[in-house]
């Protein structure tokens, strides 16, 4: 990466890749050690790239790799490292995480992966050469909420609905499904959108999200003006593709601000992501309010605001199944971390068990 194209009039070198006087105070303790700051552009077994004053160095994460993989080193982190005469430079530390982009992993174990950190915008790539999954684009809203980051949800190869009416039919069913999130239709083949897009992720840092074959890399070489990232094509059976970018990889955008291009991701499991699922689904939230009983699941309770809606066609059906799924992972995921939470799900099944058996037997007691 080329740091002679900075322009003169930059404060610091490391202002385009997101340096502030935020982190410059945040790092000052680490200055006196005489460490350097640095941005992590990329990760890979025990080792790291980072972008620093000197340009690109590899740098050694020994020292920072606990057990805990919620603490590990991860592209966008700013970190401090050694200066110029180790062999190898070792990462110290590294500042605390404004924002972070969290998953669970596959594992059966309650750990959670850290995707991007220090992230303003999370761009969910959907591509629109396959059928939309409104649920998919739900689980991963509700992830970039929950990550402090303003969500965008990108309609890649906007080309192949050559049909205005249903393209903008298409966006306007999609934002239905993202209450507060702007939704773009871009086209790298034509160019339609790129500006738009451009533009809003022109400030901060930028996490460019979703599964494989919705056209990520292309985007981001679009973004990038450059063929930064490899591109294989979808299968035409399923539009799906293979993985073209293995590993996170960070990059300044010509335009401004910077890019966190990721793998295509073929699970999105919920991270402690409460509050993400509730702005996802603001309006059943809000509908909630209205309910005869505090604690309505919102399955057969009397005077339910949110099955009422979904009885007068209000609230989609769909939707309501969504956010229940949603909740129910999250709330497994929460309690299996969580002794307090693993208690309260507890009660709250002898509860509905005993409201349960207590309708069984009043409907026994009218039908004698």
């Amino acid at each position: 990466m080329n740091l002679s194209s900075l322009s003169p009039t930059s404060s610091h070198p490391l202002t385009r890749f997101g340096w502030d006087e935020g982190w410059e105070s945040e790092f000052a303790p680490f200055a006196a050690q005489g460490l350097l700051p640095g941005r992590v552009i990329r990760v890979d077994r025990g080792q790291c790239d980072m972008v620093t004053s000197e340009g690109v160095i590899r740098a050694d994460t020994a020292f920072v790799t606990p057990h805990d993989p919620m603490r590990v080193v991860c592209t966008g982190d700013w970190a401090a490292v050694d200066p110029v005469g180790g062999q190898p430079r070792y990462v110290r530390d590294y500042l605390p995480r404004r924002t972070a982009f969290v998953r669970s992993t596959s594992s059966k174990r309650s750990e959670g992966q850290i995707l991007a950190a220090n992230v303003d915008h999370v761009v969910v790539a959907v591509s629109l050469a396959v059928e939309l999954e409104y649920a998919r684009v739900e689980r991963f809203l509700a992830l970039a909420w929950e990550s402090g980051a303003q969500p965008v949800v990108v309609l890649t190869k906007a080309d192949l609905v050559p049909d205005p009416a249903t393209l903008g039919y298409l966006v306007r069913d999609v934002e239905g499904t993202a209450p507060g999130v702007p939704v773009l239709a871009v086209s790298a083949a034509t160019g339609e959108g790129v500006d738009v897009l451009a533009a809003t992720v022109s400030g901060g840092t930028t996490v460019l999200l979703g599964q494989s074959g919705a056209g990520k890399s292309t985007l981001a070489n679009t973004l990038l003006g450059e063929d930064a990232m490899d591109v294989q094509a979808a299968r035409d059976v399923d539009g799906k593709g293979r993985h073209t970018t293995t590993t996170r990889n960070l990059f300044a955008l010509p335009g401004g601000g910077v890019l966190i291009d990721t793998p295509g991701l073929r699970g999105v499991g919920l991270w402690d992501a409460g509050r993400g699922v509730g702005q996802v689904f603001a309006e059943i939230e809000e509908l909630a309010a209205d309910c005869r009983f505090h604690d309505c699941a919102h399955v057969a309770e009397p005077g339910c605001a949110v099955l009422a809606a979904v009885a007068s066609g209000e609230l989609p059906e769909r939707r309501l199944e969504s956010y229940r799924k949603l909740l129910r992972e999250n709330q497994y995921i929460v309690a299996k971390t969580d002794a307090r939470a693993r208690a309260e799900m507890r009660r709250e099944w002898k509860r509905r068990g005993a409201e349960g058996r207590a309708a069984m037997e009043a409907k026994r007691g009218r039908m004698r």
